[in-house]
């Protein structure tokens, strides 16, 4: 284990997908870590990523800021990892991502830390989806608050453990084609979850300069279609495709909104008709995730380490050359 500064850091958040990386990512460091989380049971699996109480969960609820102080206490840094993709009961949009946010910042500013927040791609306080809006007020509340935070914003995240690439192999499976909502058109650009983290921890570590939002995304840009095609070539599955206009999508959406786990919501359609991708404007800037000194991973490179259950045999299958990848011409993905 590396001794490095010894920060105390607040992860909200840190029992989700990310958060487990990046928990890693700062223990590796000799950081003290508190996952501050609504359910510290299922934070409990985090505390082998460091020594010896390196790594301790805590009970905590950003619609309660008691909780949200009592959290804070003593730390030098706060990492905010906390968003939904759907709204559930009282946990809106509203009330984690935006006053969750505020209530965050506002609690680190209290004790004197820094603080790392994480916010999307898709954050804009113009977008039809309330998950963009709410995003993009979050990363203004924080900003507001303490004008030198950190404010990170990735485009689609994969890893062992996501529900995007894990969720559209296990469909393969057993379905005959895939969903292509808006044909499929629509831009990403997929980064390893690792690669995420470890921009979270420079980040803590001032690697970087403050009161900027980086953009981070992976080497390559793919449409939605070219992900699945790149998701099937791995899992050596034949799929079709059948193209969903984003009007007919909505109406299921719609339909389908009282029923618990819902797959799909109104609100991702609206999110499903904006390309995903580092802008212009962040690279220009050198506001990427080569600021923290990171060459992005592909998906060539890591897909295969956990989608290798999907196939037929799993690791003993023999893969095909052509199993619905993309074409030799166009192995970068740019559209």
């Amino acid at each position: 284990m590396t001794i490095g500064l010894n920060k105390t850091v607040v992860l909200f958040g840190g029992s989700g997908f990310l958060g487990r990386y990046v928990a890693r990512a700062l223990a590796r460091r000799g950081h003290r870590i508190r996952v501050a989380c609504r359910r510290p049971d299922l934070a409990y699996h985090l505390q082998i990523a460091g020594n010896m109480g390196q790594i301790q969960p805590i009970q905590a609820n950003l619609r309660y800021r008691w909780s949200i102080d009592r959290a804070v206490e003593d730390a030098d840094h706060v990492v905010n990892l906390v968003g939904i993709l759907a709204e559930s009961g009282r946990q809106s949009f509203d009330a984690v991502q935006h006053f969750g946010a505020k209530a965050v910042a506002e609690a680190a500013r209290g004790v004197g830390a820094g603080l790392t927040q994480m916010s999307a791609i898709g954050a804009d306080p113009h977008s039809e989806s309330a998950y963009g809006r709410t995003k993009a007020a979050g990363e203004a509340a924080v900003l507001d608050t303490i004008p030198d935070a950190t404010i990170l914003r990735p485009s689609i995240v994969f890893g062992a453990e996501d529900q995007f690439f894990n969720r559209f192999a296990e469909m393969s499976r057993f379905s005959p084609v895939l969903p292509l909502i808006g044909g499929g058109k629509t831009r990403y650009q997929p980064v390893f979850v690792g690669d995420v983290a470890e921009a979270v921890a420079g980040a803590v570590e001032g690697k970087v300069p403050g009161g900027r939002i980086y953009e981070l995304g992976g080497p390559e840009v793919l449409t939605f279609r070219q992900m699945m095609e790149e998701m099937l070539r791995v899992v050596d599955h034949k799929r079709g495709f059948v193209s969903i206009p984003f009007g007919a999508a909505s109406t299921m959406a719609r339909a389908m909104r009282f029923l618990p786990g819902a797959p799909l919501t109104e609100d991702q359609v609206a999110l499903l008709k904006v390309d995903n991708v580092v802008s212009d404007e962040a690279k220009a800037e050198g506001r990427t995730l080569e600021a923290f000194d990171r060459m992005p991973r592909s998906l060539d490179a890591i897909l295969p380490t956990y989608l290798i259950r999907f196939r037929p045999q799993g690791q003993f299958t023999r893969p095909q050359t052509h199993a619905g990848g993309l074409d030799a011409e166009n192995q970068d993905g740019v559209v």
